[in-house]
């Protein structure tokens, strides 16, 4: 596995996450928000920049600000049963830099005391990008078949993910060659990996190699939308 610069997440980090899980609430996150600062969230800013580092050799377009890429940690409570008001995890996520490119496929990684999760893929996308990828699948279905049984994709990550339609969608016909592709809503490769990866030099390396592994599949669902973007780092 290969290491980094980067040290591993610290221990009191991955502590805090999970004391937060047993005393999740307001009263006790606010005296302690200056841990989750230094422990938690810096650490992850660290780690997002050693990902950005080695990302810009072979997804260069994908690379992400910090700031920009690691997720709040108040959870949205407005339409959930579980009104708890924060994750107990941090989560970067990382999308293609191009006019309009909100809601296409992107990477996507987390950490937490139970699990370092890394994903590829578009999770929620709009209507119209929903729309442009199941044209682009009826148009490129070989090729598409071809990609996702890759065997590095697949050792690394399983089998292709996502919740699917039970019919075929209306506007594709339902004894098209890629009926069966068309009814996905969603298009990911996820993982869950040991929890002690979190805190060794190996975990950015581990998340860059499944990084690289999914790119190609990243670039045909976004090949629809597909614009010139810059190099946010140039001098990486």
């Amino acid at each position: 596995m290969a290491r980094s610069a980067f040290p591993g997440f610290p221990k009191d980090g991955l502590e805090f996450l999970r004391k937060l899980a047993r005393n999740n609430r307001r009263e006790w996150f606010q005296p302690r928000k200056q841990i989750y600062e230094s422990q938690v969230k810096q650490p992850m800013r660290e780690l997002v920049m050693a990902v950005n580092g080695e990302m810009a050799r072979f997804a260069p377009e994908y690379v992400t600000d910090p700031d920009k890429a690691i997720y709040r940690i108040y959870r949205d409570t407005r339409f959930s049963k579980d009104k708890t008001p924060y994750k107990t995890h941090i989560a970067a996520s990382f999308h293609r830099r191009a006019p309009g490119a909100s809601g296409e496929a992107g990477f996507y990684f987390a950490i937490s005391p139970k699990n370092v999760a890394v994903g590829g893929g578009v999770y929620m996308p709009p209507p119209e990008t929903l729309r442009g990828i199941r044209q682009h699948l009826a148009e490129h279905h070989a090729e598409f078949r071809k990609l996702i049984k890759g065997r590095a994709l697949r050792e690394q990550f399983g089998e292709l993910d996502g919740e699917q339609l039970t019919r075929v969608p209306k506007g594709f016909d339902a004894a098209h060659p890629a009926a069966d592709l068309v009814r996905y809503k969603q298009f990911f490769f996820y993982i869950e990996m040991p929890p002690d990866l979190a805190g060794s030099s190996q975990v950015s390396g581990e998340i860059v190699r499944r990084f690289r592994t999914v790119t190609p599949f990243l670039r045909f669902l976004n090949a629809p939308f597909q614009t010139k973007a810059k190099p946010m780092f140039p001098d990486f």
